[in-house]
């Protein structure tokens, strides 16, 4: 009776949290559903008559522009980021070499730093690159990231028997080999969720591209989104069902791969 009672009161206590959790999302998708004035009236509980209205608003717009554009920023990003993240964590676990401590630790301290301090140096040294204005500055501040280094060094130093690359060595596997067909395939969980995360963090990135971008063909869809509307309105309505449309690809990611996600946050929260 107690397992029964324990039971009823966790599922009761989940599913009020799921529901609080749900009200901002779904008084969002509401709103899409209103025009301008009566979102700016108040609170509406009840769907409208105005969301193909509104779609037709933002989809007439380049929206499609900036999606494509903070699609190739994301994915770029992801791409790099495991990869540069995955190999350091990978020669941090199996090699052996001088200051290996030191740089690690240095690596722990860029994570301690808040990342707007080094914005103004950032934006400067892409203008001396002719980099300016363009995407690849959205880009290239994901490739050396701290916490990429640090999840994969914790991840593998728990999961990875150094013996199979030993015995891979002996074999004639060369080190690119050995990463790719053995490193990455041992460490699934954490890459699908240092991937995750890192294209749930470029995409959302709001202060960079507005640091970075000066040409409207480059906005991503958090700096195109602010400016739907006219120089009289800004089109609240719009920009809501605008970032609707933009949760569509973080929903069908988190969709898709949740268990690995959950999977390699509970190891790594673990292991680590």
């Amino acid at each position: 009776m107690k397992k029964l009672t324990s039971k009823i009161v966790k599922g009761f206590v989940i599913l009020l949290v799921s529901c609080i959790s749900f009200i901002p999302f779904y008084y969002t998708i509401i709103m899409a559903t209103h025009s301008t004035d009566e979102v700016l009236m108040g609170l509406n509980l009840l769907p409208g008559k105005y969301l193909i209205e509104n779609l037709k608003n933002v989809l007439h717009s380049q929206y499609f522009v900036a999606f494509e554009n903070s699609l190739f920023v994301s994915i770029l990003a992801m791409i790099l980021n495991l990869l540069v993240s995955a190999a350091a964590g990978y020669g941090m676990v199996a090699y052996q070499f001088k200051w290996k401590n030191v740089l690690y630790n240095f690596v722990l301290l860029t994570m301690m730093v808040p990342s707007t301090l080094g914005m103004i140096g950032y934006m400067q040294e892409m203008r001396a690159f002719h980099l300016g204005g363009s995407l690849w500055p959205l880009v290239l501040i994901w490739i050396p990231n701290g916490f990429g280094v640090f999840w994969m060094t914790q991840y593998l130093k728990n999961s990875l028997q150094i013996e199979l690359v030993e015995c891979a060595r002996l074999d004639g596997c060369g080190e690119i080999r050995i990463f790719t067909n053995i490193i990455l395939p041992c460490i699934k969980p954490a890459v699908i969720t240092l991937c995750l995360l890192i294209f749930l963090w470029s995409w959302n990135s709001y202060l960079m591209p507005l640091i970075m971008i000066n040409k409207a063909d480059n906005y991503t869809v958090p700096l195109f989104i602010q400016t739907l509307g006219d120089e009289h309105k800004t089109d609240i309505a719009g920009q809501i069902t605008g970032l609707l449309i933009a949760i569509i690809p973080l929903i069908i990611a988190f969709a898709v791969f949740s268990k690995d996600f959950i999977r390699g946050l509970t190891e790594g929260a673990v292991k680590g």
